[in-house]
């Protein structure tokens, strides 16, 4: 069945990303997760993986729990160089999909500043989502992050 949406789906896709990039950026990491449905798809990939249809990424997750464990060995067993990310969406598409749920298409950029001050581009992409409205409540259903470079300078650590 599917559920009446009472809001406008465009504004709650919007606050979605808004919600998605402020939980990183602002490392409220613990709350990430939360911004996806269970079962999920979580996918980092590479324009060329995605020109030559390679099903293989760089990172997959398929399930909340995979995504809090990603979370937790971040937090907990990962060593890497502090830094942080600074999001920037532009060029918002949404569709409706005849399941109920709507297909959004944005670019991305995220810039990495190191401790030191350090600013560099991290990555560029698109990111290409389902997602599910639910009342006011919108998730990710699937999420697939395709970069533009196969490249990754330094340990993806984060969510891009």
């Amino acid at each position: 069945m599917i559920e009446v949406v009472t809001r406008d789906p465009r504004r709650l896709i919007e606050d979605l990303h808004a919600r998605y990039v402020r939980c990183i950026d602002d490392d409220r990491l613990e709350a990430w997760p939360e911004l996806f449905t269970d079962p999920c798809r979580y996918q980092i990939t590479t324009r060329e993986n995605v020109t030559r249809n390679l099903p293989l990424g760089l990172l997959e997750c398929t399930s909340l729990g995979m995504l809090r464990d990603r979370i937790e060995a971040l937090r907990r067993v990962n060593v890497y160089e502090p830094h942080t990310y600074s999001h920037h969406v532009s060029a918002l598409e949404i569709a409706p999909r005849n399941d109920g749920t709507f297909a959004a298409r944005s670019n991305y950029l995220v810039v990495r500043t190191a401790a030191e001050g350090e600013m560099v581009l991290f990555s560029a992409g698109v990111y290409a989502d389902v997602i599910e409205i639910a009342g006011d409540a919108a998730r990710f259903r699937e999420r697939i992050v395709i970069a533009e470079s196969r490249r990754i300078d330094t340990l993806l650590v984060l969510p891009l």
